[in-house]
Protein backbone atom coordinates (compact mmCIF):
# COMPACT_ATOMS: atom_id res chain seq x y z
CA UNK A 1 0.00 0.00 0.00
CA UNK A 2 1.62 3.13 -1.12
CA UNK A 3 1.31 6.28 0.76
CA UNK A 4 -0.15 7.84 -2.44
CA UNK A 5 -2.96 5.72 -2.19
CA UNK A 6 -3.72 7.48 1.13
CA UNK A 7 -2.88 10.94 1.23
CA UNK A 8 -3.09 13.64 -1.85
CA UNK A 9 -1.21 16.52 -2.60
CA UNK A 10 -4.37 19.26 -1.44
CA UNK A 11 -4.80 17.16 1.48
CA UNK A 12 -1.25 18.77 2.80
CA UNK A 13 -1.13 21.56 5.44
CA UNK A 14 2.89 22.56 4.80
CA UNK A 15 3.05 25.06 8.02
CA UNK A 16 -0.12 24.15 10.61
CA UNK A 17 -0.64 26.71 13.61
CA UNK A 18 -1.91 25.29 16.10
CA UNK A 19 -1.49 26.05 19.53
CA UNK A 20 -2.84 22.96 21.38
CA UNK A 21 -3.96 19.07 20.45
CA UNK A 22 -7.60 20.56 20.54
CA UNK A 23 -6.54 22.85 18.39
CA UNK A 24 -4.62 20.46 15.97
CA UNK A 25 -7.12 17.98 15.78
CA UNK A 26 -9.69 20.51 15.13
CA UNK A 27 -7.48 21.86 11.98
CA UNK A 28 -7.75 18.23 10.57
CA UNK A 29 -10.81 17.81 10.66
CA UNK A 30 -11.53 20.96 8.94
CA UNK A 31 -8.71 19.78 6.19
CA UNK A 32 -10.39 16.45 6.31
CA UNK A 33 -13.87 17.34 5.53
CA UNK A 34 -12.49 20.10 2.42
CA UNK A 35 -10.87 16.95 1.02
CA UNK A 36 -13.75 14.17 1.87
CA UNK A 37 -16.58 16.29 1.47
CA UNK A 38 -17.47 14.92 4.96
CA UNK A 39 -19.06 17.02 8.11
CA UNK A 40 -16.09 18.57 9.88
CA UNK A 41 -17.68 17.95 13.31
CA UNK A 42 -18.37 14.30 12.46
CA UNK A 43 -14.98 13.63 11.82
CA UNK A 44 -13.44 15.96 14.95
CA UNK A 45 -15.80 13.67 16.98
CA UNK A 46 -14.43 10.42 15.70
CA UNK A 47 -10.49 11.27 16.15
CA UNK A 48 -11.49 12.95 19.30
CA UNK A 49 -12.78 9.61 20.80
CA UNK A 50 -9.98 8.18 19.82
CA UNK A 51 -7.36 9.98 21.83
CA UNK A 52 -9.86 9.35 24.85
CA UNK A 53 -8.87 5.95 24.67
CA UNK A 54 -4.81 6.53 24.30
CA UNK A 55 -3.21 9.32 22.25
CA UNK A 56 -1.56 8.61 18.80
CA UNK A 57 1.66 10.57 19.78
CA UNK A 58 3.85 7.65 18.50
CA UNK A 59 7.00 9.58 19.96
CA UNK A 60 9.71 11.16 18.06
CA UNK A 61 7.64 14.12 17.01
CA UNK A 62 4.88 12.14 15.78
CA UNK A 63 1.46 11.73 15.84
CA UNK A 64 -0.58 9.10 13.95
CA UNK A 65 -4.22 10.36 14.76
CA UNK A 66 -6.94 8.08 13.37
CA UNK A 67 -10.74 6.79 13.34
CA UNK A 68 -13.62 4.90 11.39
CA UNK A 69 -16.26 6.54 10.08
CA UNK A 70 -19.62 5.05 8.56
CA UNK A 71 -19.51 8.27 6.13
CA UNK A 72 -16.83 7.79 4.46
CA UNK A 73 -15.62 5.14 1.10
CA UNK A 74 -12.33 4.78 0.81
CA UNK A 75 -9.06 5.11 3.31
CA UNK A 76 -8.48 9.11 3.10
CA UNK A 77 -5.14 10.94 4.88
CA UNK A 78 -4.54 14.30 5.66
CA UNK A 79 -0.66 15.03 6.42
CA UNK A 80 0.59 18.21 8.56
CA UNK A 81 3.76 19.83 9.36
CA UNK A 82 3.49 22.04 12.62
CA UNK A 83 5.25 25.22 12.82
CA UNK A 84 5.67 25.17 16.18
CA UNK A 85 5.58 21.47 17.88
CA UNK A 86 2.62 21.35 20.36
CA UNK A 87 2.05 19.03 23.44
CA UNK A 88 0.54 15.59 22.39
CA UNK A 89 0.65 13.30 25.60
CA UNK A 90 2.47 11.10 23.50
CA UNK A 91 4.55 7.92 24.61
CA UNK A 92 7.67 9.90 24.97
CA UNK A 93 6.25 12.66 26.21
CA UNK A 94 7.65 15.09 23.49
CA UNK A 95 5.75 17.89 21.61
CA UNK A 96 4.52 16.62 18.14
CA UNK A 97 5.26 18.52 14.74
CA UNK A 98 4.38 15.64 12.34
CA UNK A 99 1.06 14.38 12.14
CA UNK A 100 -0.47 12.09 9.92
CA UNK A 101 -4.64 11.63 10.01
CA UNK A 102 -6.05 8.69 8.49
CA UNK A 103 -9.78 8.06 8.35
CA UNK A 104 -11.59 4.45 7.12
CA UNK A 105 -14.22 3.44 6.43
CA UNK A 106 -16.60 1.39 9.31
CA UNK A 107 -16.15 -2.33 7.81
CA UNK A 108 -12.05 -1.36 6.44
CA UNK A 109 -10.78 -3.67 9.23
CA UNK A 110 -7.15 -5.39 8.26
CA UNK A 111 -6.86 -2.78 5.13
CA UNK A 112 -7.05 -0.09 7.93
CA UNK A 113 -4.23 -1.57 9.86
CA UNK A 114 -2.47 -2.05 7.08
CA UNK A 115 -2.71 1.52 6.22
CA UNK A 116 -2.00 2.55 9.71
CA UNK A 117 1.26 0.37 9.82
CA UNK A 118 2.31 1.61 6.41
CA UNK A 119 1.98 5.00 7.96
CA UNK A 120 3.80 4.08 11.12
CA UNK A 121 6.97 2.28 9.36
CA UNK A 122 7.20 5.33 6.65
CA UNK A 123 7.43 7.99 9.90
CA UNK A 124 9.90 5.92 11.57
CA UNK A 125 12.53 6.46 9.46
CA UNK A 126 14.77 9.34 10.62
CA UNK A 127 15.88 10.96 7.58
CA UNK A 128 12.83 10.68 6.18
CA UNK A 129 11.20 12.87 8.91
CA UNK A 130 14.15 15.25 9.11
CA UNK A 131 13.64 15.94 5.20
CA UNK A 132 9.84 16.33 5.80
CA UNK A 133 10.69 18.87 8.30
CA UNK A 134 12.70 21.00 6.23
CA UNK A 135 10.05 20.80 3.32
CA UNK A 136 8.36 24.26 2.77
CA UNK A 137 5.51 23.28 0.36
CA UNK A 138 2.76 20.93 0.09
CA UNK A 139 4.41 19.88 -3.29
CA UNK A 140 8.10 19.42 -1.42
CA UNK A 141 6.31 17.20 1.17
CA UNK A 142 3.88 14.94 -0.75
CA UNK A 143 7.18 14.49 -3.05
CA UNK A 144 9.47 13.86 -0.37
CA UNK A 145 7.06 11.19 1.04
CA UNK A 146 6.23 9.54 -2.20
CA UNK A 147 10.08 9.14 -3.19
CA UNK A 148 10.63 6.97 -0.31
CA UNK A 149 7.32 5.04 -0.62
CA UNK A 150 9.56 2.56 -2.87
CA UNK A 151 12.54 1.88 -0.58
CA UNK A 152 10.05 1.51 2.84
CA UNK A 153 7.96 -1.27 0.88
CA UNK A 154 6.43 -3.80 2.85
Amino acid sequence: MALADLLQQDAIIPALKANSKKQLLQELAEKAAAVTGLPEREIFDVILQRERLGSTGVGNGIAIPHGKLNSIRKIAGVFARLDTPVAFEALDDQPVDLVFLLLAPEGAGADHLKALSRVARVLRDQDLTARLRACETAAAIFACLNQDAGTNAA
